[in-house]
């Protein structure tokens, strides 16, 4: 088995041990979208970059309600998700064009979640030769962007979707019975 080196993720895994507090929950409760890097609230569910990124773009999708495990996501939920899943695909296909994507959850602490008590779905844009011996040779992790380069990026197409869904879940009015 081959194993590979992540060393920028050492701030992460350092700071996300002794985590008291959720910042999925923090997110949910702030009203500063921008500090909270929230992109987009949903009825159930919130849309939020990871702050330690693989690729730039990496979001995250969580509910609102504090829930460590997906077996227990309510139907809502579970639907929101999935819908908010293919309006992140959407969105960061417009945004970066990625050559794919990774996406999913890390349940427990032994499978790798930072915040083990609250699950949420990584979507990861992926380019062809993304990976490379920066992080390596010289733990640098070389971005195009930084995190509030990405948020102006996103933040106006996941409003411009927001708008759509209202749009599309809005009652159409019957045209008036022709005249006769």
């Amino acid at each position: 088995m081959r194993y590979i080196s992540a060393p920028w993720r050492a701030d992460y895994v350092q700071r996300a041990l002794p985590m008291k507090d959720c910042f999925f929950c923090a997110a949910v409760k702030g009203r500063d979208d921008r500090a909270a890097a929230v992109l987009y609230r949903g009825r159930f569910n919130v849309v939020l970059l990871n702050r330690f990124p693989y690729t730039p773009g990496h979001l995250m999708i969580a509910p609102r309600r504090h829930v460590a495990d997906f077996v227990e996501a309510r139907p809502g939920e579970r639907t929101e998700l999935a819908e908010l899943f293919q309006t992140a695909l959407r969105v960061l296909r417009t945004a970066y064009a990625p050559h794919g994507f990774n996406a999913g959850m890390n349940l427990g602490a032994s499978a790798g979640a930072g915040v083990a008590g609250h699950y949420h779905l990584h979507v990861v844009p992926r380019w062809t030769g993304d990976s490379n011996f920066m992080p390596l040779i010289g733990a640098t992790k070389v971005f195009i962007e930084d995190l509030d380069q990405s948020y102006r990026k996103l933040r106006p197409l996941f409003d411009e979707e927001k708008r759509r869904r209202e749009r599309a879940g809005r009652p159409r009015r019957r045209a008036a019975a022709p005249s006769r």
